[in-house]
């Protein structure tokens, strides 16, 4: 099977990058899947019950380059 990979990156205003969490949230909890379209085609990715998630926030108090990195396998 080929490996398939969706990345997206752009500038949004904080609240708008928590919409987009709260958006991928709904689909996890109400719908069991995420959905994403790439190169004009709409892909569905069921979701197992049980996944682990990794939670990973890294502060550069030098640069004030910083993140939070969330990730969820199975």
């Amino acid at each position: 099977m080929e490996l398939l990979e969706h990345s997206h990156e752009e500038v949004l205003q904080r609240e708008e990058a928590a919409n987009r969490l709260r958006e991928l949230a709904d689909q996890l909890s109400r719908h069991n899947k995420v959905s994403f379209s790439k190169d004009g085609r709409n892909y569905t990715v069921d979701v197992p019950k049980e996944v682990k998630l990794t939670l990973e926030i890294e502060v550069n108090t030098e640069k004030g380059d910083s993140e939070i990195e969330i990730e969820i396998t199975w």
